[in-house]
């Protein structure tokens, strides 16, 4: 601490005076690519070492008008896909020296506030992700010129690259795998409020069992829970099993949370087993599927590439922000453990 800086923060000014140089030589010191002697970069750094001096980062963004802060707007933070999603973000965002901040877009009554909120910090760029943020939201960043990616979201907007990981083939690998082991009744379960991920997924699913439809092979139908959740799923296990006539061998979720809760309705309410009475396949890997109460057969997304192709084409965006849109689709790997059987 100096007199002439009584808040107790190190400032440029004090390693200045440290190390006998100038305020620009520190500034330059610090700011990559600029000139500075080997000599002065070695004094500033030991003088800022010495005093415990960090780079205000706010403070240069006002001067340069440029932020290194990426807005990152998610709808909830319940969902343990999205939970899973947002550390390989950081991670890669702070590979290239930018930083997240996290906008909550699932109370629509606040989303005007939350916009505002992220562009007094000049954001350089934000990304949505998967769920179901407002499209709106991602166009009015358009507007005032704000780079935007997006994760899991439908790629119907000029200007804006997507990263999704290839859900329909997703729901195809589901279909095949049940079929190979046996299973003829089939269903495919999702929720009322499904996102464009889980509308994909479940389109995979019925066109590649459309052949055997047709032929009589096999049946199959569709089904909605109240919710994409635990709750949601466990509540389905009535109107899924309750006709025992009716009853499915095999089903498709849209996701591992809703598959849980089936798996745990099922236990819960009939007494039937997995796999051994019908078969059960999620989509995410969520750390959940692999717990041993579940041993969940699922499709799983690569969260770790997902993240770091989204910050790679905002990255990339910022720089050209006026490059035509792009669109990249990521394999699923389909996880067998215990749901399905041997």
């Amino acid at each position: 601490m100096t007199t002439e800086n009584p808040s107790g923060w190190i400032t440029a000014a004090d390693v200045a005076r440290k190390a006998g140089v100038s305020r620009s030589a520190v500034s330059r010191t610090f700011t990559e690519g600029a000139s500075v002697s080997p000599e002065t970069r070695e004094k500033v750094q030991r003088a800022a070492e010495a005093l415990g001096y960090q780079v205000n980062i706010l403070a240069r963004s006002m001067i340069q008008r440029q932020s290194n802060l990426v807005g990152v707007v998610v709808k909830g933070f319940d969902d343990p896909f999205l939970q899973s999603l947002l550390g390989p973000i950081t991670h890669h965002l702070a590979l290239r020296s930018l930083a997240p901040l996290l906008m909550d877009a699932s109370e629509p009554a606040q989303l005007a506030k939350s916009l505002r909120h992220l562009l007094q910090y000049r954001i350089a760029g934000v990304i949505l992700t998967s769920g179901t943020p407002p499209i709106q939201l991602a166009k009015e960043y358009l507007r005032l010129r704000v780079p935007v990616a997006m994760v899991n979201r439908a790629p119907d907007l000029e200007g804006v690259d997507v990263v999704n990981s290839d859900h329909f083939e997703g729901g195809a690998m589901a279909a095949r795998a049940l079929l190979a082991k046996g299973a003829r009744t089939l269903v495919f379960l999702s929720s009322a409020t499904a996102t464009y991920s889980a509308s994909v997924r479940g389109e995979g699913f019925v066109q590649t069992l459309a052949a055997a439809v047709r032929r009589g092979e096999v049946v199959l139908r569709r089904m909605e829970a109240a919710t994409a959740t635990y709750a949601g799923g466990f509540e389905a296990a009535h109107a899924l099993l309750a006709d025992t006539q009716a009853r499915p061998d095999g089903v498709f979720c849209a996701n591992d949370v809703l598959a849980c809760g089936l798996v745990d309705g099922a236990r819960r309410h009939f007494g039937l087993r997995v796999p051994e009475d019908f078969q059960v396949i999620g989509f995410d890997d969520i750390p959940m599927a692999g717990l041993s109460a579940y041993a969940l057969s699922t499709l799983r997304q690569d969260v770790d590439a997902l993240a770091e192709a989204a910050v790679t084409c905002l990255a990339e965006r910022m720089q050209e922000p006026d490059m035509p849109s792009r669109m990249l689709q990521l394999p699923v790997a389909l996880v067998e453990r215990s749901t399905l059987r041997p």
